[in-house]
């Protein structure tokens, strides 16, 4: 079979190596133009060119699909899947593939459309989170549904594992039902359009955290595990009478002074105890260890 792949992230990159390994490989790999990035504005591959490179296959990096060569592309293609792209797909480039195109998205849809499935139910405090591979349709997370699978979050959850676990659980149940869905025997369900609720888009602003207005110790902790790793749960705060500092908290209640390495709460209010005024009550006056 002749089968395109669009992806861009950690997410897309997980399923497109268990892809690579069975029997549905793609051929060609469509994928987010290389961004600056890091002090140095070097510029950065995304993860999926990174496979893609690595396993020898073909790339595109279209910066806009509408004038791009993406539809004659896909013109003699058999099927099309899309994980984490990053663009909405026109119209024309929908129906190009003789069977469409199957969007792996990490939500139980019609729970959490849109970009950010994962931090949002983590900010929510859901107890639950899961994969729904559908159909790819004209909108957002719309299309009708092949197959799910519920998991539980955990109170260590991050953005980062749950990735990693939903990338897995993803690739193993489109393997599985590819062969059902290409037979024509799968029978798509129609979403709930009414239950259907949509996340943001994350910046790095979100992961700001502002000392004079800060978060209860719950909503603090849910922010760390669904902004890690990026855009991560940071302050500015000047210490040791020097310039603002960027003060990073992360998982496992470690903070990590700007230039310095990650320390335990009782390592760095012990280092810069003149911090504890702000610091020890956004830790709800938690200093051990």
């Amino acid at each position: 079979m002749k089968i395109v792949f669009f992806g861009t992230n950690r997410l897309a990159q997980i399923v497109l190596e268990e892809l690579i390994k069975s029997n549905y490989k793609p051929q060609l790999i469509i994928t987010a133009p290389d961004k600056k990035a890091g002090r140095g504005q070097e510029r950065q591959m995304s993860p999926v060119k990174q496979t893609a490179l690595k396993n020898n296959l073909e790339i595109l990096q279209p910066k806009d699909l509408y004038e791009s060569n993406v539809k004659s592309r896909l013109s003699n293609v058999d099927l099309s899947i899309l994980v984490a792209y990053g663009q909405i797909i026109p119209k024309e480039i929908l129906i190009a593939p003789k069977y469409g195109f199957i969007n792996v998205h990490p939500s139980l849809l019609p729970k959490y459309r849109g970009p950010s499935p994962i931090q949002t139910a983590i900010l929510s405090d859901d107890k639950k989170i899961g994969i729904s591979i559908i159909i790819l349709d004209e909108l957002i997370d719309h299309g009708p549904i092949l197959i799910q699978k519920k998991i539980t979050i955990s109170p260590k959850d991050t953005h980062l594992s749950l990735v990693e676990y939903l990338g897995k659980i993803g690739a193993r149940l489109l393997i599985q039902i590819l062969p059902e869905y290409l037979a024509g025997s799968l029978k798509p369900k129609t979403q709930n359009h009414s239950q259907a609720t949509f996340s943001k888009r994350i910046k790095k602003s979100n992961g700001y955290i502002d000392l004079n207005n800060p978060p209860d110790s719950k909503t603090f902790d849910r922010m760390i595990r669904a902004f890690y790793p990026w855009p991560g749960v940071y302050t500015k705060l000047k210490i040791k009478n020097e310039k603002l500092k960027i003060i990073k908290f992360l998982p496992g209640n470690l903070i990590q002074p700007e230039g310095k390495r990650p320390m335990t709460t009782k390592e760095f209010l012990n280092g810069y105890p003149e911090t504890k005024k702000f610091i020890g009550e956004l830790l709800n006056g938690d200093n051990s260890t």
